[in-house]
């Protein structure tokens, strides 16, 4: 599994996002959904840093799921196209979260 080649940032984006759905960070400028509105009032930042947690959650639980069920090619050679199916597995669901996240946030005001 530690071969495949998203495995170390997926990995690390679900260790950083327990945090944030368990309400553990308190607001600062450095970890977690950093806006003016959600620096400016505590529950808010609770709010959506648990909902953008819980999105970098399961956007790094289903590449590790892809990894595992569609691994890539372990004779050193990576085949291109396994290697795209990786990256849209791992950029699309981030993405998606992001585009979920800005909606949550817009919903908020």
């Amino acid at each position: 599994m530690l071969s495949q080649p998203f495995f170390v940032p997926a990995t690390l984006f679900l260790v950083l996002s327990l945090p944030l759905i368990l309400r553990l960070i308190p607001p600062n400028r450095l970890y977690g959904i950093r806006t003016i509105k959600t620096l400016a009032d505590k529950q808010l930042w609770y709010q959506v840093n648990r909902f953008g947690g819980w999105a970098l959650f399961v956007s790094s639980l289903f590449y590790l799921c892809v990894a595992a069920f569609l691994p890539s090619v372990s004779t050193g050679e990576m085949i291109f196209a396994r290697w795209v199916v990786h990256l849209g597995a791992f950029v699309g669901p981030l993405l998606l979260s992001l585009v979920l996240l800005r909606g949550y946030l817009k919903r908020q005001e």
